[in-house]
């Protein structure tokens, strides 16, 4: 039985591979003690586009300014494809990436490999093999694959007599312990070598994978501190640690408690790995954990609008396979190329109040006083997409602009009653199909950062904040007294904030003097500010 830690290497797709030098050592002093045998520091790449620290590409010389413990094989791991779409030979390549095993800190390599490369990495196999390493080959997004195609590529991977590891590897999050007694059945047919499993722990199932593998003769088991690695993270290392020491009697978890205490739990707050609601509804959809992760990572969405992200992915074919071009579609939704249009809604509110409500915590709080000031002052009540606080009767307007709030409200809309405010061009036909038809208003809608600019049938706001919209909607109506109920504002290191910031000042810049924008709930927005209870 064999702990390969790649902590470094998976870890990493959390920040960039830039770890801090402290936390480098220390980590490598505790797995050095822990009985772990094999370490996996980092991917081996050719030059990248942007900043990725040094575990990115694990070089030669970089890895020779480590104190490196001694008693511990070190591995990199290479992508199959960083090879196969080199403007260089296979061979010549492999030879740019790697020196003889004899000059190298390292003496593991494994491969990474989808399974549609397979037959083309043979020579990528071949060349590490030749110059001393200990070959290892990962076979991606094993999970589902037909027995027919694993015992295929089992049988090549065999032919090419280079390999001394065959892993496959629980890309998606999404296998159980059935699952993995398949994989491991079919791939034995032809597989004759020791078989390694790599772990992802969006369904919480990373563990329990990892000993049902052991249990049927898998020898090599990933694992990473606290989970530390893409998406939901792999297996824990200490989790899997503690597990086994009592077998396993050279391990020796403890060295391991102190690192997770000391740097990995607050890194793990800091940037959020481990299985959620989210990555389990994303693995049983075969949606590539990465999308999950970008989603959550994102500061500009909320929870609502990371829902319904997922519910767009969810809709989507082909999302097993992480593609930076779907991710950009469905952070943004809105990418009509019709011409913006809208009805003439001049004058609609000359002389009157416009109200405009949100489902924040204020409101929940004040609904009470929220309706009776409704009841007392009659004003044009704007709900921010679909209200669940607020009583439906004292609602005139509902306004949305088809971002994510309203992906995840969408079964909501066909029982609604009240006319929606909607630019719509950003609407597809199926979307049309939500919208009821009561007495409607289109009002069209572009996004240009910095402009802010309301016409009598459309607009120009800087951002794609809901609140922009329908504040251009009652100032093309005429409005010059808007109230504000529920725009609470979010937390001051939310980005959404400085945009909320910043369109307010835009607002004062751009609007007319004698419109007067007036809080009646608590608000850290740069407006007026009042109580609803003054005018009850």
């Amino acid at each position: 039985m064999k702990i390969l830690d790649c902590t470094l290497r998976d870890g990493g797709y959390y920040n960039n591979w830039d770890f801090d030098a402290e936390l480098v050592q220390s980590y490598l002093n505790a797995v050095s003690g822990s009985g772990i045998k094999y370490v996996e520091l980092g991917l081996r790449n050719f030059p990248k586009s942007g900043f990725l620290g040094p575990f990115a590409y694990s070089s030669e010389s970089y890895l020779q300014s480590l104190n490196l413990p001694s008693g511990v094989t070190y591995g990199v791991m290479v992508d199959a494809k960083t090879i196969l779409t080199s403007s260089l030979s296979i061979e010549h390549a492999v030879d740019a990436l790697f020196c003889e095993e004899s000059e190298s800190c390292v003496s593991l390599v494994r491969i990474a490999a989808h399974f549609y490369e397979v037959e083309d990495s043979k020579k990528i196999a071949q060349c590490l093999k030749a110059k001393g390493y200990i070959v290892g080959y990962n076979l991606m997004q094993a999970g589902g694959k037909p027995d027919l195609e694993l015992e295929q590529k089992a049988k090549e991977i065999n032919s090419w007599d280079c390999v001394d590891s065959l892993y496959f590897a629980d890309s998606l999050g999404n296998m159980d312990s059935e699952e993995v007694t398949r994989i491991v059945n079919a791939l034995r047919k032809y597989w004759h070598g020791e078989m390694g499993i790599h772990t992802h722990d969006n369904m919480g199932r990373g563990l329990d994978n990892s000993l049902t593998a052991l249990n049927l003769g898998v020898t090599w088991l990933d694992a990473t501190i606290t989970g530390m690695g893409r998406g939901a993270g792999n297996t824990q290392t200490e989790n899997l640690m503690a597990i086994l020491a009592d077998k396993y009697t050279y391990l020796n978890p403890t060295a391991i408690y102190e690192l997770v205490i000391r740097y990995f739990e607050s890194m793990q707050k800091d940037y959020g790995w481990g299985s959620n609601l989210l990555y389990f509804l994303g693995a049983q959809k075969n949606v590539h954990p990465t999308y999950i992760q970008n989603l959550l990572s994102n500061s500009h969405l909320g929870k609502d609008e990371v829902v319904g992200a997922l519910q767009y992915l969810l809709e989507q074919n082909g999302t097993s396979k992480y593609d930076g071009a779907v991710l950009e579609a469905a952070l943004n939704l809105n990418t009509s190329t019709e011409v913006i249009s809208g009805d003439n809604v001049s004058n609609i509110f000359k002389n009157k109040e416009v109200l405009i409500l949100t489902n924040a915590e204020s409101v929940k709080k004040h609904k009470k006083a929220i309706e009776l000031y409704i009841d007392k002052k009659k004003p044009i009540v704007i709900s921010l997409n679909v209200n669940k606080i607020i009583n439906d009767k004292v609602i005139d307007y509902i306004a949305i602009t088809h971002n994510f709030k309203f992906l995840s409200e969408k079964s909501d809309y066909p029982s609604l009653t009240k006319p929606i405010v909607y630019p719509a061009h950003r609407f597809s036909p199926e979307d049309f199909k939500l919208i009821p038809a009561n007495n409607n208003i289109r009002y069209g809608l572009d996004v240009a950062k910095g402009v802010f600019n309301v016409k009598e049938s459309s607009c120009v706001i800087p951002n794609e904040l809901t609140i922009a919209y329908a504040l251009s909607f009652a100032l093309a109506g005429g409005a010059t007294d808007i109230t504000l109920a529920g725009v609470d504002g979010y937390d001051s290191n939310d980005s959404r904030q400085l945009e909320m910031i910043e369109f307010f000042e835009l607002l004062k810049e751009q609007v007319i003097e004698r419109l007067n924008i007036f809080s009646i709930t608590p608000t850290t927005y740069p407006v007026n500010k009042g109580s609803v209870y003054a005018y009850i």
